[in-house]
């Protein structure tokens, strides 16, 4: 709940400071002047209100969702061995980490992968899938696991929702005043919205998003970084080696959807600047330095 409540202040102290420096540079009668008429605090109070729900929403079905679109079996009785070994292994890593037991789950795919999310820390779910389980030992699923529970103790689920809410409301701030400006000034609207309004402002959504991305892509990675680190912590730096040489040997797994990317043990990605995780040799080099 703090972390969720910094995020709104900052959220609220970023827009109150966009009014400001409006207000001081007169960007606000320049674009009067231009027949731009925008009331600048209630479009960022729109784009905030516009931003922010679905990421706030995202977050609070995120468990929900991931378990529909895993096909994620959640262990409520452990059946076998492998499965009471895990709860057992989840139960002493959040209990180190000092996290409320997350829900544990097995979801079916050939490749070893991993996620964990949730909207609290303390009510978050672990899954991994049966290729990890079938490709590595105990050891390196120990450490997984450990790097997923990292997440959790660490909030990520929550700051990145948050973070990307906050992109997307300053992406629609702009992208709104720019298509305004090109309506109003270069195609001469003076009244309600010409076309150029709408396709103008989508088209700077959509270049204003691809920017944006690279910044949410730019902290994902340093959040992986944190998470071996808490993995190697919970599990072993050896262990936490091992699984990110297994995964080397997988020749890099395949990447898991939508927001469940960020949360996962992979290293997938073509381009640096769009790739939610670091590459492995990278992680693995960070491990070895690491004091």
């Amino acid at each position: 709940m703090m972390r969720i409540l910094l995020f709104l202040a900052t959220n609220v102290a970023i827009m109150i400071a966009i009014s400001i420096i409006f207000s001081i540079f007169g960007l606000q009668g320049a674009l009067d002047a231009q027949g731009v008429n925008l009331n600048i605090e209630g479009l960022l109070a729109m784009s905030a209100v516009i931003g922010m729900t679905g990421s706030v929403i995202s977050l609070f079905m995120s468990k929900w969702s991931a378990k529909s679109s895993m096909g994620v079996h959640v262990i409520e009785r452990p059946q076998n061995q492998t499965e009471q070994w895990l709860i057992s292994v989840v139960e002493r890593q959040a209990r180190q980490a000092g996290i409320g037991m997350p829900e544990v789950g097995i979801f079916d795919a050939p490749e070893a992968n991993a996620f964990a999310t949730g909207a609290n820390r303390n009510n978050a779910l672990v899954a991994v899938s049966t290729g990890l389980l079938r490709s590595m030992n105990a050891d390196e699923v120990e450490a997984v696991v450990g790097h997923e529970i990292s997440h959790v103790a660490n909030g990520d689920m929550v700051t990145m929702a948050l973070m990307q809410g906050v992109v997307n409301t300053f992406v629609y701030f702009f992208a709104t005043i720019i298509g305004y400006v090109v309506d109003r000034v270069i195609f001469k609207t003076e009244r309600g919205y010409g076309p150029a309004y709408y396709v103008t402002q989508m088209v700077a959504q959509i270049a204003l998003s691809i920017l944006a991305s690279m910044l949410v892509m730019w902290f994902s990675r340093y959040r992986e970084f944190r998470a071996d680190a808490g993995g190697a912590n919970l599990a072993g730096r050896q262990k936490m080696i091992g699984a990110l040489r297994a995964l080397q040997r997988a020749h890099e797994p395949a990447e898991l959807p939508g927001e469940l990317a960020a949360f996962g043990i992979n290293g997938g990605g073509v381009q640096r600047l769009f790739m939610s995780h670091p590459p492995l040799e990278e992680r693995i080099a960070a491990l070895q330095n690491m004091r």
